[in-house]
């Protein structure tokens, strides 16, 4: 009921900028305009799937927009060294294999040291960076693969705009196929139940028989797995690999994440919820750009959105625990 609550409010809110920024602007609830938006919340969305899988298991990965950089840009360094023209298929795989490797090592520490988990993805993407910029390398790749290009022209929709034509890329079959993915996980498996068991309590989840251990391994391979996808999706959208694009995410996924619901400290959240806060994100970027507004308010209402998110769930959080405090008094004096 609270995760349909929230997504009813989040909709009313959108749907109430939508109509303020369209009476200003009339271009923007233009057809190829909310193509755009679309398209911008593809890669953005794909991101905050995995870290949604983190934050419902009481974690916080900061290292995903690191790992997707590293994915994307030794993927196409790997494929266009070997000449290779296939489909995007093969290389999309092979960035999802080197996300999960390096998912895999942040889940190491985690469990393993017992390392906090924001304190291990930071060190783990300063690793990650240092690592991609020292030996892999720093420079733009303009001349990707005939794969990746093909893919990027790939289109689902496309619409006459001001200037020459919009269209709404095929990748968005990848965020659709990643989403229905972490639902169906979270929602109709064991493992599923498992994350929100550990993040609503992870003693509680240990003693009903869950492996702490097996369960987090695959929240950060999952999540990985996750920014590996993203990372070459970026690639392909802008047809250029650049290991510094989507390095620097982060605050802004997450804002999105908590934006669409998802507890702070674990324990709830959904799919759907998540990718209305992304799209929330990219409604108030592009309402912003649309009425004029400088790009440095943008940050300042990214601030304000993050401090809200949290303060929401804060409250939530207290709330809740007020309500079983009452409930074990009640229980107590009978």
């Amino acid at each position: 009921m609270k995760k349909q609550r929230n997504e009813t409010m989040l909709l009313i809110v959108m749907g109430i900028v939508i109509v303020i920024i369209s009476l200003i602007n009339p271009q923007f609830l233009t057809a190829y305009n909310l193509i755009d938006m679309l398209r911008s919340s593809i890669v953005d969305g794909i991101f905050a799937i995995g870290a949604m899988t983190v934050l419902i298991s009481g974690g916080i990965d900061i290292s995903f927009p690191v790992i997707g950089a590293f994915s994307m840009y030794t993927t196409t360094i790997l494929f266009q060294a070997i000449g290779y023209e296939g489909n995007v298929i093969l290389p999309m795989l092979t960035a999802a294999l080197m996300g999960i490797g390096l998912g895999a090592l942040n889940a190491l520490f985690i469990h393993v040291f017992k390392i906090p988990t924001f304190i291990a993805t930071l060190g783990t993407s300063n690793i990650i960076s240092g690592l991609l910029l020292t030996f892999i390398g720093s420079k733009a790749i303009m001349n990707l693969p005939k794969g990746f290009t093909a893919f990027s022209k790939s289109s689902l929709l496309t619409v006459p705009a001001q200037v020459g034509k919009s269209s709404l890329p095929a990748a968005f079959l990848l965020l659709i196929a990643v989403a229905v993915t972490a639902w169906f996980i979270l929602n109709h498996t064991m493992l599923g139940r498992g994350v929100f068991a550990v993040g609503g309590n992870i003693t509680a989840a240990q003693r009903v028989g869950f492996s702490v251990g097996l369960i987090q391994l695959f929240i950060y391979c999952f999540a990985g797995c996750v920014a590996g996808i993203a990372g070459l999706t970026h690639t392909c959208l802008v047809r250029t690999s650049n290991p510094f694009d989507v390095i620097g995410t982060e605050l802004t996924i997450i804002a999105a994440v908590v934006l669409g619901g998802t507890n702070i400290t674990g324990g709830r959240g959904t799919v759907r919820g998540t990718l209305l806060g992304v799209f929330m994100i990219t409604v108030i970027s592009n309402s912003l750009i649309m009425i004029g507004i400088s790009t440095y308010w943008q940050r300042a209402v990214l601030g304000l959105l993050i401090i809200c998110s949290v303060t929401i769930s804060a409250f939530q959080n207290k709330k809740k625990n007020l309500s079983r405090l009452h409930i074990q008094k009640a229980g107590g004096q009978r």
